[in-house]
Parts: C-alpha cells; structure tokens; sequence
C-alpha cells in the first residue's frame, strides 16, 4: 500500500486506529485488553436448552486478543530509497517488492549489509505491492492495475501475468492449505488459487467484533495470517479460519525520532522459519530489524526508580 499517497483513506485510517488502540488498552489489574463497548455480538455456541428462547439470553462478549510486544534481537541495514511493499525471506535472502509509479522493482537483498543482489524494475504503469513465493515463483501485485506480475526465483525475470479484481496490497503464500491470501485495503482477506489466482473463499478479519480495515502486507506462519496496519505502528495476528484477531503488537519506537524524518509507515513482514523469528522494516525506512513478538507481561520489568 502507498503509505500517505492515499488521503482519501484519512477518515477511515483515524476511525480504525481509535478502535485498535481502543481494542490495545489493557485491562485493569491484567495483561490483556478491555473489549470495545459495544462490540458484543450473539453467540454462536451451544443451542439453548429445550424451553428456553436464545433471543433472552445475554450475548456471548468477543475474545480479547492478546497483548503482543516487539524483542529486539538484531538491527540491519535497509535502503532507505526502498519503497517496501512485499517482504519474505528464503534460503538466506530477502526478497523485497518496492511501490512507486517509475520506480517499483523486486529485489533480491542480502540481510547482514542491506546489499540489493540483483533487482528487476517493474514497467512504469505499474505500483508494485505486496509479493509472495510459491515453489521457484515470485508473485508481485501491483496497486490498481489488477495486475500481477510472476518472476523466476532464480533469477527475477518476469514469465507469466496473473489477472484480478480490484486493489492488491498483500500477499502471501500458505502451505498448509496450499493457497495465496491477499488484501485489498479493507477488512476482507481472499485465498486463490495459487495457479491460476481465482478467488476461492474470504474472510472477515474482526478484532474484537469489529472489522479491522487497512490490513497491508501479510506473512503466514502456521494457521495464523500476521498482518501489518496501514498507518500504524501495528502487527495483528489473525486466525486464518475465523478471521478473529488473536493478537495485537505494538511496533512503535523501532526508529528513533530523528530516523523517522522522511520516511513513510511501518510495512514489511517476513519470518525465519529456521531461527524462529521475524523481520520487519517500513517504506523508506534505514534500517530493518529481527524481532521476536511476545506477551507483554514476559518483557523484563523496568529498573527500580527508572
């Protein structure tokens, strides 16, 4: 997604980020969150025991998800130039998907010195979005042009074109069902086919009742799809079979205040199967950082007087 290039989004960016900060506040006395008031829907349970009517019964409240934080284990760097809209990570490269009309490309990138490897520009009609990787394919979206382009993983060139209705904003790829699953910018995520990419079921994400639009890049990890939150400094985990929320993390603070001049929002998730951990950077960002997300309580308490 192009970052701030998109004010006619404003209005609903602020009504979303009220509800995830909302949704984030903890609990009193506890590590968990408050549900939204108001946000209760019917439950869809256990039928009502015989003699009793369901429509008396008091609605079942949504399942709080969970509080998440950032640990940082290692800071990269990261071209600061990079528009970064797709990210994934294999076999000891990053593989980076950049926006911008005349100036979208898919990078192969080495992670220890930030070093693009090779780097295939996308046509200038094109606004590259999110990218995932399916066997020896790349799969690169672009903005508006209902357009995805395929590469070889060997060696980025293009070799076939993939058609769709509407935006593209994320994708990734999920092994277990053997599908890709995309966003478009609002609440709904849409698994196709991973051959000829033709929608075969959505899901409407919810975070504690209530939809959660502007969900960017994806990453899949198990049967969890993690999302980055356009406009904020926001990671939420979803359930990939419900759409539910399960967990919300807070990003905020990865670059110091004078490294945040100039740049664009928090975008970019890719994970590290083998170390256990992800890596994540935003557009025009310095730096990229690998980060384990854990429950808030387990961070270590502040020094005494600190």
């Amino acid at each position: 997604m192009n970052g701030g290039l998109r004010p006619v989004r404003a209005a609903q960016s602020a009504f979303v980020a009220l509800a995830v900060v909302a949704a984030c506040a903890p609990m009193p006395g506890g590590a968990g969150q408050a549900p939204a008031s108001g946000t209760a829907l019917p439950g869809k349970g256990l039928s009502s025991p015989p003699g009793t009517s369901s429509a008396s019964e008091t609605p079942a409240p949504p399942a709080t998800a969970s509080r998440l934080k950032m640990q940082i284990v290692q800071r990269y760097p990261h071209d600061p130039h990079a528009f970064t809209q797709g990210l994934l990570w294999h076999e000891g490269y990053l593989y980076e998907s950049t926006g911008l009309y005349g100036h979208s490309s898919l990078r192969r990138v080495a992670l220890d010195t930030g070093q693009v490897l090779d780097l295939r520009p996308l046509d200038d009609q094109l606004f590259g979005e999110g990218l995932a990787r399916v066997g020896e394919r790349l799969i690169a979206l672009s903005w508006k042009a209902g357009l995805a382009t395929v590469f070889d993983l060997r060696d980025l060139a293009p070799i076939a074109e993939l058609s769709y209705q509407g935006e593209g904003w994320g994708l990734a790829y999920d092994p277990r069902t053997d599908r890709l699953v995309m966003s478009d910018g609002t609440s709904r995520l849409t698994f196709r086919d991973r051959h000829s990419f033709a929608p075969l079921q959505t899901v409407e994400v919810t975070l504690e009742g209530r939809p959660l639009a502007e969900l960017n890049e994806l990453e899949v990890v198990g049967d969890s799809v993690w999302a980055n939150l356009w406009q904020r400094e926001r990671i939420v985990r979803i359930d990939a079979s419900s759409g539910r929320v399960t967990g919300v993390v807070d990003l905020d603070g990865l670059l110091s205040a004078a490294e945040r001049r100039g740049t664009d929002v928090l975008n970019g998730i890719a994970y590290d199967h083998e170390k256990d951990l992800f890596y994540v950077t935003g557009k025009l960002w310095p730096a990229l950082f690998a980060v384990r997300f854990i429950p808030a309580e387990a961070l270590p308490a502040p020094p005494s007087g600190a």
